[in-house]
């Protein structure tokens, strides 16, 4: 079974930046397709960036306008969203999830597994 832990979210001002980090445990995550989403307070969840495991897909990215950068490192077993210039309308709770099937994660949004989510708040 893998786990998933999110981890560096926290408050801050317009335009600054937050890592956040998704570790897991359980197996390793080389042989998964890793992404983020989130959810803000009435709204319901979307993707945020996506990275598949095998080739024949490019990394996605949903939101952002190219200020977020998602990255794995194996070697830790953690995933990465590096979010610069953030926006008020960024405020959300932070979701990693991992599924085998890149199809089902990047384009559904369904996923085997879940974290429980790190909030972000970013202030005016």
């Amino acid at each position: 079974q893998l786990q998933l832990v999110e981890s560096g979210g926290g408050l801050v001002h317009t335009g600054g930046s937050l890592r956040l980090s998704c570790t897991a445990s359980g197996r390793t995550l080389d042989t998964y397709t890793i992404g983020w989403f989130r959810q803000a307070p009435g709204k319901e969840r979307e993707g945020v960036s996506c990275m598949p495991m095998r080739d024949g897909f490019t990394n996605s990215q949903v939101v952002g306008e190219g200020r977020f950068t998602i990255s794995r490192d194996n070697a830790k077993n953690t995933v990465y969203l590096q979010m610069n210039s953030l926006k008020p309308e960024d405020t959300a709770v932070y979701y990693c999830a991992a599924d085998e099937v890149a199809f089902r994660l990047c384009v559904l949004h369904e996923a085997a597994y879940w974290g429980r989510g790190t909030q972000v708040t970013v202030s005016a």
